[in-house]
């Protein structure tokens, strides 16, 4: 196979260049991994259990420091925001509240532990989240899980006219290349949040980019219930490895369709190169007897 006076920037020399490309970002994505897709509330909870949960308790009452539930019912929710970012300065102001507090509690003042804004953020989210498990919630009827489960994926339509969770989110156990990956893995969300937290979260949405999409489309208690069931169910089943499988099938189908797809270029690119040189040949020897 002659390839030296191959032309790269014919059709199958630029399907070539794509195919290459290609196959560098799926090594990178394998090589380097998606992004972190784990919920803000999740994220704060990490960034408390590591920076705040030595001297604070939220339901467990005061220790160190004072006990966090309920902080943003008893605080404005932009001073809070504001002394966890700079405590150090906000005492320094003199400010009456963190001297109150500074004077309740053994004039221990809170480190600054030098967390972005973005960390700030997520702390809050998780104290809310934490907040609303302390409201009352609404009982539930009986939920099912085969309900749920499509409601997930949409095959059954939300009340309201929501966004069906499976755009956004995937669980491991649901669809042959799994769901949406805009959100978290919701395989062991039940796990991670507990039955009371999970409902809340359903009821009483609080993550920023969820508001918008179901502001005025609530979840109806039947609605709750269902999806409560199918997580619970899914959590049992441990499906996680399914979704990373079925991701691995959808790389594995597509890397395999390029590469035949390759083979059957690279197949037919020289007999179709060899009849175009044909072709001139034919055509010059015909001019050169037209002229003699």
């Amino acid at each position: 196979m002659e390839v030296k006076n191959f032309d790269w920037n014919s059709l199958a020399g630029n399907f070539i260049k794509v195919v290459f490309l290609a196959l560098i970002l799926l090594f990178a994505y394998y090589t380097f991994g998606s992004p972190s897709s784990g919920s803000p509330a999740a994220t704060g909870q990490e960034i408390f259990d590591a920076q705040c949960q030595s001297c604070h308790t939220i339901g467990g009452g005061n220790t160190v420091g004072p006990d966090l539930q309920g902080v943003l019912v008893r605080r404005d929710r932009d001073w809070v925001a504001r002394f966890i970012a700079s405590p150090d300065f906000v005492i320094a102001e003199g400010d009456p509240i963190a001297m109150e507090l500074l004077e309740e509690f053994n004039g221990i003042e809170m480190p600054n532990r030098a967390l972005t804004d973005e960390d700030v953020e997520f702390v809050l989210v998780f104290l809310e989240v934490q907040d609303s498990l302390t409201q009352a919630a609404e009982d539930l009827p009986t939920g099912n899980a085969a309900v749920g489960e499509k409601l997930f994926t949409g095959a059954k339509m939300l009340e309201g006219r929501g966004t069906p969770c499976m755009a956004c989110h995937t669980v491991g156990s649901v669809g042959q290349f799994g769901g949406g990956n805009f959100g978290p893995d919701l395989t062991h969300v039940y796990g991670r949040y507990g039955e009371a937290g999970l409902t809340s979260a359903m009821q009483n949405i609080s993550f920023p980019t969820m508001k918008n999409v179901y502001l005025g489309k609530a979840l109806t208690a039947q609605e709750a219930a269902d999806l409560l069931s199918f997580f619970d169910e899914a959590a049992i089943l441990d499906g996680e490895d399914l979704a990373e499988s079925s991701t691995n099938i959808f790389w594995g189908v597509g890397s395999a369709g390029a590469l035949f797809l390759f083979i059957i270029m690279a197949f037919y690119w020289p007999r179709q190169s060899k009849n175009q040189t044909e072709r001139l040949r034919n055509k010059a020897d015909a001019d050169s007897r037209r002229n003699s």
